[in-house]
């Protein structure tokens, strides 16, 4: 027998030991590229009248910033709404959002509804900016440094479990 022989089966175990490595993995961990990395450069207009724009500046020398990324069409964005209001009410971060390919009337009436803990909330229609960020869907959260440095991203709906056990130690964290 020659080494061709054994070929077809070196092959099988090399992709089983893959396939076997990646059904292993997290798949709500998604990597980002900012991470450690400034915050792209980008101004967004206001929401609507009852908010004010939001723009990279917002987010340098003024400690620690929550960018969330949302839309009211996203049923996962509604469930993780209750831990965005709870972190609205820290004096140690300022919660910053991007409003994603919405429609603005549509987005006020979900923040009316289930409140609106942002101090600023910048309209993305296009989702030009949102590509700059890295975002993949909504919703999103990144924790943003004082120096305007992404430390942490979030993808899908901060659910309890992750305020108590990755956000607010993270916060904790990086606030002393």
């Amino acid at each position: 027998m020659t080494w061709r022989a054994f070929l077809p089966i070196g092959v099988f175990l090399v992709l089983a030991v893959a396939l076997f490595v990646g059904l292993g993995r997290n798949a709500s961990i998604v990597p980002s590229a900012l991470v450690g990395k400034p915050v792209p450069t980008f101004a967004l207009p206001a929401l609507d009248d009852q908010t004010r724009g939001f723009t990279s500046a917002d987010l340098k020398g003024n400690g620690l910033s929550l960018v969330n990324v949302f839309a009211s069409w996203c049923a996962p964005c509604r469930a993780e709404h209750p831990q965005l209001m709870a972190l609205g009410q820290r004096d140690d971060v300022t919660l910053y959002a991007i409003n994603y390919k919405d429609d603005p009337a549509k987005a006020r009436a979900f923040l009316d509804k289930l409140g609106d803990p942002f101090a600023a909330i910048g309209a993305d229609p296009t989702g030009r900016v949102s590509i700059d960020w890295g975002v993949y869907g909504v919703p999103e959260t990144y924790i943003v440094n004082a120096r305007g440095e992404i430390i942490y991203k979030h993808v899908g709906p901060i659910m309890p479990q992750d305020l108590e056990a990755k956000i607010v130690p993270l916060l904790d964290g990086a606030g002393s």
